[in-house]
């Protein structure tokens, strides 16, 4: 219930302290800094719009929504310039960052909480496959919708208009006849030509409804996405040590409390690692379903409007 203000450099700054401190959890990149232009003022509804989706999934997340930095960006006075310094301090001198973080973590224990190392490698593996195909669809959408937006905007409403402009140019021509019988009839096309006119309009508009929060979730779940490879990079490269230290133990090279040691950590971070799996799977569901439905509403709303227009016309030339 508190409101605070925050500038781009603030979350740009919590966004550095979040994928710093936690290298098994995806933080989703920021939307871009800045533009120049004459758009300048689209951008930045379109960057508010990328925050808001951003804090969203900030707050959805189990641990960094109880981050220390989190908190202290999402409470801290806007008008305390001190209070926001002094926070601001402490998170970066925090020491429980990157590979320290797994200090932090408590698995379960005792007989059978152990998880099966090949289990945990097919499941990773099985969502690597899973990103890569998601981020290459993702992809061929965002390109989709762009093309068919574009469209939209110029091609279908400059048609329509066309298609207008040619029924008023013949109401125009109809009037000429002077005929007192015949004036419902140009008044009827001349309306026709009118809602073909405001359908123009109504395409080029709809983008903004629609496919645009396609567009801004997508960009939200690519910044996701960017970051998996690495995330599993780190659980990879547990994994791998496992596999020398047991190599290393029945060649005589290694202790067995040393390779337990490293079988131990490793545990830690497939824990850490298939719960950040789960919890996007989950969010994924959520935003999905949610953006899905948003979009068919917008897209029945839109051709109610376009059959009103036509309904519209059409009872124009009952009276005729």
């Amino acid at each position: 219930g508190q409101q605070v203000h925050r500038r781009y450099k603030h979350f740009d700054w919590l966004y550095g302290r979040l994928a710093e401190k936690f290298p098994v959890i995806s933080v989703p990149h920021l939307p871009e800094k800045q533009a120049t232009g004459r758009f300048e003022e689209d951008f930045i509804s379109k960057r508010r719009k990328g925050l808001a989706w951003w804090m969203d999934h900030m707050c959805s997340h189990p641990v960094l929504a109880q981050c220390d930095a989190f908190q202290h960006f999402l409470t801290c006075p806007s008008t305390d310039e001190k209070a926001w310094k002094q926070g601001k301090r402490k998170a970066e001198k925090d020491e429980m960052v990157g590979a320290n973080f797994f200090l932090t973590i408590s698995v379960p224990t005792g007989p059978g909480a152990s998880l099966d190392l090949q289990e945990v490698e097919s499941q990773v593996d099985g969502f690597k496959a899973f990103t890569k195909k998601m981020d290459e669809s993702a992809l061929q959408l965002n390109h989709t919708a762009n093309e068919f937006a574009r469209k939209q905007v110029t091609g279908f409403k400059k048609e329509y208009q066309k298609v207008g402009h040619s029924f008023k140019c013949l109401s125009q021509a109809f009037e000429l006849d002077q005929q007192a019988f015949s004036a419902g009839l140009n008044q009827a096309i001349a309306f026709t030509a009118e809602a073909y006119d405001a359908i123009g309009d109504l395409f080029a508009d709809q983008p903004r409804q629609d496919l645009d929060p396609v567009m801004d979730l997508l960009a939200l779940y690519q910044g996701h996405l960017a970051n998996f490879p690495d995330i599993i990079h780190v659980q990879k490269g547990a994994l791998t040590k496992v596999k020398e230290s047991k190599r290393h133990v029945e060649e005589g090279k290694m202790e067995l409390p040393k390779a337990e040691g490293i079988q131990e950590r490793c545990n830690i971070i497939s824990f850490a690692t298939l719960a950040e799996i789960n919890h996007f799977h989950k969010i994924r569901v959520r935003d999905f379903k949610l953006q899905m439905q948003h979009f068919l509403q917008q897209q029945i709303l839109f051709f109610q409007k376009v059959t009103q227009k036509l309904e519209e016309a059409l009872h124009k030339y009952d009276s005729v």
